[in-house]
């Protein structure tokens, strides 16, 4: 009688189509509407930001595998998702050495180091930023005022304070808001100051909702993000809206959409369940809300995402589905 001769293997037992370069391909078109919007806006200085970090992330990318022996996957398209998010992380000016640390941090401190993609706890793009921002303060908080390139391809620098830094400026200056920031269909498309990726919240929500449509994303991070923060600020500012901006402005300015829709969902560093996700995002929420109305720092997006990250295998732990063929506790 022949004897039947079974392969066991390592897990994941079921393939699919959608590979991770595919997936990430998704990714980059869900950006290029926020990317266009900061080059309409910041011309010259936009372009060499996301060129400089494309070329230096993908260099060190490539040099790190080689180092570890490893192939270079660059065709994987994980690195270039990386390199653009932190683009978008960065001043639009950034000078290039600032760009060239970033790069670094990112790809060999934020995932290099654990092993490479798939086992980095952290967003590697946001480890690069907390870390610049906490080195170099002055250089990641210089904005320049948006120039459409309709009028002029901006080649100069023009200082403008983001609408997050001169309300936290004002309220520890004075006590209360004075600026009035009820023109806010600027922040809605994008004519403000601020990072590249955190201009405009509509191309970023368009962006989000073609993820969400793909099924590269599901809504359970974003809309439990958005939603805890509201819960938050919107109570606040209507006990102490001297000393709050409206919830519309904080909805729509700083990295807030950007964190919701395309760094808190990062699959690597967010929960597997879809429970887990709705614990993640509200614990995203509440930290944003809380660092930016009563913390020193006008921000809270990374912050909030990067220490949410760390609880992730804690969050896998405790809600996880029941295993195939077991039994309800009685």
């Amino acid at each position: 009688m022949s004897e039947n001769k079974l392969l066991v293997t390592f897990s994941p037992h079921i393939r699919d189509s959608v590979q991770t370069d595919k997936i990430m391909l998704n990714v980059i078109y869900a950006l290029i509407p926020a990317i266009a919007v900061s080059i309409y806006y910041f011309g010259f200085f936009a372009l060499k930001t996301y060129i400089l970090t494309i070329i230096f992330t993908l260099a060190f990318e490539a040099l790190f595998l080689k180092i570890r022996g490893r192939r270079i996957t660059l065709d994987d398209n994980s690195a270039l998702v990386t390199a653009i998010l932190l683009a978008m992380n960065l001043p639009p000016a950034s000078p290039w050495w600032l760009i060239l640390i970033g790069s670094f941090i990112a790809i060999v401190v934020g995932k290099q180091v654990f092993g490479g993609l798939g086992q980095n706890p952290f967003n590697p793009a946001l480890v690069a930023r907390v870390f610049l921002l906490i080195s170099w303060p002055a250089q990641m908080t210089s904005w320049i005022k948006p120039t459409p390139i309709i009028e002029n391809f901006n080649f100069d620098s023009v200082s403008a304070a983001t609408p997050l830094s001169q309300a936290k400026t004002e309220l520890i200056s004075n006590g209360k808001i004075l600026t009035d920031f009820s023109d806010a269909s600027a922040y809605f498309l994008g004519n403000i100051g601020g990072s590249l990726g955190e201009i405009s919240a509509i191309a970023l929500i368009l962006g989000g909702l073609y993820l969400i449509y793909k099924k590269i994303i599901s809504w359970h991070i974003p809309v439990s993000y958005l939603a805890s923060f509201l819960i938050i600020v919107i109570p606040y500012w209507l006990f102490f809206p001297d000393k709050s901006l409206s919830p519309f402005i904080h909805l729509f300015t700083g990295g807030l959409m950007l964190g919701a829709f395309f760094m808190a969902t990062d699959m690597v560093t967010s929960p597997i369940t879809k429970k887990g996700q709705i614990i993640f995002g509200v614990g995203c929420g509440v930290l944003t809300a809380v660092i930016r109305l009563f913390g020193g720092y006008p921000e809270g997006v990374s912050f909030a995402i990067l220490i949410m990250n760390a609880f992730v295998p804690l969050i896998d732990y405790y809600i996880r589905p029941e295993s195939l063929g077991e039994a309800e506790k009685v």
